[in-house]
């Protein structure tokens, strides 16, 4: 296919005097896997409405395989779905709450062995829980259904807004596996909102930031936020809860966000006397997970109120017997941080 999937040009939106949305050009290709992280009120759900053309842009082009597309585009709203943070069943069974979509476009004649592949890829076994109702379902359970009833569409394109905010950590993993399978098997291109970092890392190809309405760079990594205070070395500093202190090179601004990329973090059993690098943090790992297409290792480690990913390969990840739960030191230099 010679067109990309999305692409889009001068993209504007507003909603009066507080917010607007300003993209000049986003390209996402078939079955590519966008990852966008922001700060809550950046216009990241904004940005999502527009792709899933549920909204129309005040200005500009969302072109479509190649075709301009909108809210009146039935060829590609049908081509998208949309899982969100929350979401609402149908006051039915499980396999009605999946069919539904099924039912709404006429394709009926194989929904049962569809919706029984859906819950499968969701974790949910088929004869345990197609006729559960849906007020008998956990929230991690409620979470996965909603996703099935948009996997067995085979859409062209997964829209997920924060879908593992409110999931425990298996239900999230079983969130990955079931869209991954859907890239493997139809093509499924994926388009994620998430503030978990680490686990949008291990599924998408790439990362988008997005700060006031803007595209800002495509990112892998750590985003700390300000404020910050000046030192009198013309560093940085931002004191953490427990005493410790993350230093950077001077900023833009005292609240201006740092973005931390995980390959310039390392990890040490113990902390090291004669490193240069001017961070040297204590702190727990949290999680561990492969990354995507890959042979490294993402290993969350818990500083004080940070999150930091960090980025080793599978084979280090074995020499230091990291595993979850376990104390470490994160090091890397104040020159690592970069600024928006």
């Amino acid at each position: 296919m010679n067109e990309p999937l999305y692409r889009v040009e001068n993209l504007k939106y507003s909603y009066g005097m507080h917010f607007d949305l300003d993209v000049q050009e986003l390209v996402i290709q078939h079955g590519e896997s966008l990852g966008i992280v922001g700060p809550n009120g950046s216009g990241k759900s904004t940005l999502l409405n527009l792709l899933a053309f549920i909204d129309a842009p005040d200005t500009g082009t969302i072109y479509f395989e190649g075709v301009p597309a909108g809210p009146d585009s039935l060829e590609a709203r049908r081509g998208v779905t949309m899982l969100l943070q929350v979401s609402y069943l149908l006051k039915r069974t499980v396999f009605e709450n999946v069919a539904y979509g099924l039912r709404l476009r006429g394709e009926m004649r194989d929904a049962g062995e569809r919706v029984r592949e859906a819950l499968s890829w969701v974790g949910l076994a088929p004869d345990k829980f197609a006729r559960r109702m849906w007020h008998q379902l956990s929230g991690g359970e409620a979470q996965r259904v909603a996703l099935a009833s948009r996997l067995v569409l085979r859409p062209k394109v997964l829209v997920l807004d924060e879908p593992t905010a409110s999931v425990d950590r298996q239900s999230s993993y079983l969130i990955k596996e079931a869209i991954d399978r859907s890239r493997r098997m139809f093509n499924t291109s994926l388009i994620i909102v998430s503030h978990d970092y680490l686990w949008l890392n291990t599924v998408a190809d790439k990362l988008v930031r997005m700060e006031e309405g803007r595209l800002i760079e495509y990112v892998a990594g750590n985003v700390i936020h300000g404020p910050w205070e000046e030192t009198g070395e013309r560093l940085f500093a931002k004191h953490l809860s427990d005493g410790q202190v993350v230093l950077s090179v001077r900023g833009t601004s005292l609240e201006s966000s740092a973005i931390l990329n995980p390959s310039t973090i390392t990890i040490a059993l113990d902390p090291p006397h004669r490193e240069s690098a001017q961070n040297i943090l204590k702190g727990k790992i949290s999680n561990m997970s492969d990354e995507a297409n890959t042979e490294n290792v993402l290993v969350e480690v818990v500083v004080a109120q940070i999150h930091l990913n960090v980025r080793i390969t599978k084979s280090s990840a074995v020499r230091l017997q990291l595993v979850p739960g376990k104390e470490v030191w994160v090091v890397f230099k104040a020159t690592s941080l970069q600024w928006v």
